[in-house]
């Protein structure tokens, strides 16, 4: 895929300085550098035009991310607050945006050679590998969720005595109702 930014290879004190200036999204590209330069007099500075392209990039990791978000809210509100359905769905959903970045970086890439493509090729097949078996774990807990609250219902009609005008007749049509067997 592409080269290494320059603002990658910079000392990592430097980068996460460039990263928590760019999280705050208060300076311009120059201003950056002036802060860059005032607070790492000694260390080596990337040029506007790299900084420029790091800092696009990093736009795009962080909308991607909020996306991610976004969608580990809507997961928890549809599935419930079980953490495991939450990391469960959020890894998905992290790796389904990986996947699609890296490709989408590959066909920008002139030359993209046979070994990246079947690397994609392979991540592609994980992700949705990944999504299917999500799907069918959310399913299996369903269903066993369903069990669970027929045996309980069972068990609770079993317990239930025979006043109040509730006869086995009415025991049986509520059975029925709920599909207790």
């Amino acid at each position: 895929m592409g080269r290494k930014s320059t603002v990658d290879k910079l000392d990592p004190a430097v980068r996460k300085h460039i990263e928590r200036r760019l999280r705050e999204n208060r300076l311009t590209l120059d201003e950056l550098i002036e802060d860059l330069q005032g607070t790492f007099p000694s260390a080596e500075h990337p040029s506007r035009s790299a900084l420029g392209r790091y800092r696009q990039n990093f736009e795009v990791m962080m909308q991607s991310m909020r996306e991610q978000e976004t969608m580990a809210r809507i997961l928890v509100e549809e599935l419930g607050e079980n953490p495991d359905d939450k990391a469960g769905g959020l890894m998905v959903q992290s790796l389904t945006t990986l996947v699609n970045r890296a490709v989408f970086q590959a066909q920008s890439d002139d030359d993209v050679d046979i070994e990246e493509v079947r690397k994609l090729a392979r991540a592609a097949k994980d992700a949705i590998q990944a999504r299917r078996a999500s799907l069918d774990e959310r399913q299996q807990i369903k269903k066993i969720a369903r069990e669970e609250l027929l045996a309980e219902q069972k068990e609770k009609l079993a317990a239930m005595p025979v006043k109040g005008g509730v006869t086995e007749d009415t025991k049986v049509a509520i059975r029925e109702a709920l599909g207790i067997v």
